[in-house]
């Protein structure tokens, strides 16, 4: 198993991002394995070879439901990239801002748990305003940081 750095182990807070960043990256992964198995359980598939490959061309078709469930998984897998790449960038930055490690462990932990629930509520077409309410809590350490970094790098510009 590889271990990290001494001196990286020594940036608490580096090391929570890294540890709430890797559970992102993991759920996407999922999005895109769930996006998969939706195709192969209905046995509707969009590429002929595909289609070939599990049963013969007669599986390279259209499923109502197959296409509305990949709509769903799409705008997920979508969202995500829209939201967590930037997390990435800011919480990353925001690491090395030497901010308190709790305050910080709580930024991150809400943004994945916001995220978690966005994907769900796509996922299992939960009602309104779940989503959207996931998302909002989601931005909100999004945007501290975003201010927090913004903040310290002014003596700069």
């Amino acid at each position: 198993r590889a271990a990290p750095s001494p001196k990286m182990m020594e940036n608490t807070v580096f090391m929570s991002f890294t540890f709430y960043s890797t559970i992102l990256i993991l759920k996407m992964y999922v999005v895109a394995i769930i996006t998969g198995q939706v195709r192969l359980r209905k046995k509707a598939f969009a590429n002929p070879e595909d289609a070939l490959r599990n049963g013969g061309l007669q599986y390279y078709r259209e499923d109502s439901d197959v296409e509305r469930n990949l709509i769903s998984l799409f705008r997920a897998h979508r969202n995500d990239m829209e939201n967590i790449f930037p997390f990435l960038f800011l919480g990353a930055i925001y690491s090395l801002l030497d901010p308190s490690p709790t305050v910080a462990r709580i930024h991150f932990f809400i943004f994945c748990v916001g995220r978690i629930v966005h994907t769900i509520a796509y996922l299992l077409q939960l009602r309104a305003p779940t989503r959207s309410v996931a998302y909002s809590v989601a931005q909100l350490p999004c945007f501290s940081m975003a201010l927090q970094i913004l903040l310290a790098t002014t003596p700069y510009w």
